[in-house]
């Protein structure tokens, strides 16, 4: 079976037994009460935070935190280390503006490093809604490298599965010691914009047009695209 094959089977199983509905009514309720999502991701997670923000056809109140020493082109391995660094986050979490009405997704595949939670622990403390993309195939065999010993899952409000094998990757040839082809991006970046779908949805079910991104590729774009910043502007840079 192609890898192609095994990531659309993998997604098809999410979409069996996904529970994201019933979390994205909650975060068209408080975007309702003038909220916005925030996202965060350390390494590779730090791109899919950024996938859905200034998105054609996606949601307007959506702003990564981007923290560069998590990132990759700033060193990818010692981003690594950075993560792994309890507190590591807070100077610059200090900076940021996170409200009650706000909701926080963090992105973490194995719930274990302390940045993650540490960011997931600061959301709450803020009193937003705080929720992680997470596999939770890692509980049961990773612990936690958080000071507390709680992993992502257990300080989050919801939890989305991606349900990706400990490990990420799902290649696997006789004669090769080292698995191969991680899973983890395209199920990530897939079930962000299921949720976000979802959250259009309820907009719609609600009779209220959700502020969406148009194409800045389609003529007669800009001007509904300025209007839908307008909005935002004193609480995401676009």
């Amino acid at each position: 079976m192609s890898y192609l094959s095994k990531i659309t089977q993998h997604l098809k199983r999410l979409d069996e037994h996904s529970g994201v509905r019933p979390i994205s009514r909650q975060v068209a309720g408080r975007l309702n009460d003038g909220g916005i999502i925030h996202l965060f991701g350390c390494g590779h997670s730090s791109l899919l935070a950024q996938d859905v923000y200034y998105r054609a056809g996606g949601l307007v109140p959506v702003r990564p935190i981007l923290i560069e020493p998590l990132m990759l082109h700033q060193g990818a391995y010692q981003s690594t280390l950075n993560e792994r660094t309890a507190g590591f986050v807070y100077p610059y979490l200090a900076k940021e503006d996170i409200r009650e009405e706000d909701v926080v997704i963090v992105l973490s595949t194995s719930g274990r490093n302390p940045a993650p939670i540490d960011v997931a622990l600061y959301g709450k403390a803020q009193g937003a809604m705080v929720i992680s993309v997470q596999s939770l195939e890692y509980s049961a065999t990773q612990v936690s490298k958080h000071p507390s010993q709680k992993r992502l899952e257990a300080v989050v409000d919801f939890v989305m599965d991606t349900k990706v094998p400990v490990g990420d990757a799902i290649e696997v040839r006789e004669g090769l010691e080292t698995h191969f082809s991680p899973l983890s991006s395209v199920v990530g970046t897939a079930l962000l914009h299921d949720l976000m779908t979802k959250v259009i949805e309820a907009f719609w079910e609600d009779g209220i047009d959700a502020p969406v991104f148009k194409s800045g590729n389609v003529d007669g774009a800009d001007e509904h695209n300025r209007q839908m910043m307008e909005l935002y502007k004193d609480r995401i840079t676009f």
